[in-house]
């Protein structure tokens, strides 16, 4: 008999933490689980469609802004149909969707920590906890992907350790690889320059901050001249503020050295033509694109903030160094990083051997589902006994 997991989510779009949940259904064994995707808002069929597994289905309960009571009593007949073993929830919004899953007698109710938004940086949103603490006795087990996450519901919601696994994000390094023989889809001023290349990946939002790297990359063009002539910069994502980004670009002279495409489906194409990758990011779980790009053989400069300490080796002693991290928001330490970056192109070749041989080694996606499988299945045998 197999497992059926409810995924409880906000919505089904690109994104780190969705991109996770497509990983695990693809890489779960269909002979021991089956999957529904319940989304609070929408989804986006062509990123669903990246799914490969058979008779996974996919709901919205199309919840309107602020709070909509609706949302919940629809959510609990979905869920008092599809009769579901486990149900799944990722981030706060998605946790209070736990209870009607508690009404409609789901047996296991697992909730997901995955990082944090402008509005609760660190978790230090005191309503936020508040609520946190309630729901915690309707939740049966927690899951965190970094020890950040961790160290958060322990001490500030109260999570005994005994309902707490920490489940780092996994990395397809069959995919994400540093293959020289792929045709090269950037844009031919860069794909045939030797320039040392910056890249990011991401939704762009605030808390993403791509807009300091920017500012940052622009103001050392602005210094000097030969890292304006030896360097260009490459953001993949969209957001409302993308169009803002490309009209600061070229106002300042930068927008042919420069590439902000949008979304792309050809990201593991992308990265091993990219010299760095920077995740400037406010807050963070586990990246996923951090990950990707060290499996790709790129060396990170990261804020250090959330979990990337955790994925990033910044002690060259070990010679296994993989990166930098800067102090969160801080232009001038990013802007130092880029010209180091710069004036060292043969430090980046190292580094990025370090970032692959760490992807395989501690981060594969065999990893992470392992670890998922078997909370899975201890989770629905804890309920049959």
């Amino acid at each position: 008999m197999t497992v059926h997991i409810c995924h409880l989510l906000w919505s089904f779009r690109t994104g780190g933490l969705e991109n996770g949940v497509v990983n695990l259904i693809n890489q779960l064994d269909p002979a021991e689980f089956r999957h529904s995707i319940v989304c609070l808002t929408d989804y986006d069929p062509v990123f669903f469609s990246r799914i490969n597994r058979e008779n996974v289905q996919i709901y919205s309960l199309n919840k309107r802004p602020g709070h909509d009571l609706a949302s919940f009593w629809h959510c609990f007949k979905l869920l008092r149909q599809l009769k579901p073993d486990i149900c799944h929830s990722r981030n706060l919004a998605a946790m209070e969707y736990q209870f009607p899953a508690m009404l409609a007698r789901v047996p296991f109710r697992i909730h997901g920590e995955h990082g944090w938004d402008l509005t609760d940086l660190a978790g230090q949103n005191k309503k936020y906890r508040l609520l946190k603490r309630v729901f915690k006795s309707i939740i049966h087990h927690y899951v965190c992907l970094s020890e950040e996450g961790c160290n958060y519901l322990r001490k500030a919601v109260a999570v005994p350790s005994s309902r707490l696994t920490k489940i780092c994000n996994g990395v397809d390094t069959g995919r994400f690889k540093p293959d020289a023989s792929q045709s090269n889809p950037l844009p031919e001023a860069l794909a045939t320059s030797n320039r040392v290349i910056f890249g990011a990946v991401g939704r762009i939002a605030d808390v993403k901050n791509q807009q300091l790297l920017v500012a940052a990359y622009i103001a050392q063009c602005q210094q000097d001249a030969s890292f304006k002539q030896h360097t260009a910069l490459v953001i993949i994502g969209d957001g409302p503020t993308r169009p803002q980004l490309q009209q600061l670009l070229a106002s300042v002279g930068l927008h042919q050295q420069c590439w902000l495409p949008g979304d792309r489906s050809d990201v593991a194409t992308i990265l091993p033509q990219l010299s760095v990758f920077v995740l400037p990011s406010l807050a963070e779980g586990i990246s996923n694109t951090i990950l990707e790009a060290m499996a790709c053989g790129l060396p990170v400069i990261a804020s250090n903030v959330g979990g990337n300490a955790e994925l990033v080796e910044v002690a060259a002693a070990s010679n296994m160094q993989t990166g930098w991290l800067f102090d969160s928001n801080n232009k001038s330490q990013l802007q130092q990083l880029l010209l180091q970056c710069q004036q060292s192109p043969t430090t980046l070749q190292q580094l990025g051997l370090n970032a692959r041989a760490a992807a395989g080694q501690k981060f594969s996606l065999d990893i992470m589902v392992a670890a998922y499988r078997r909370l899975y299945l201890d989770g629905s045998k804890q309920q049959e006994g």
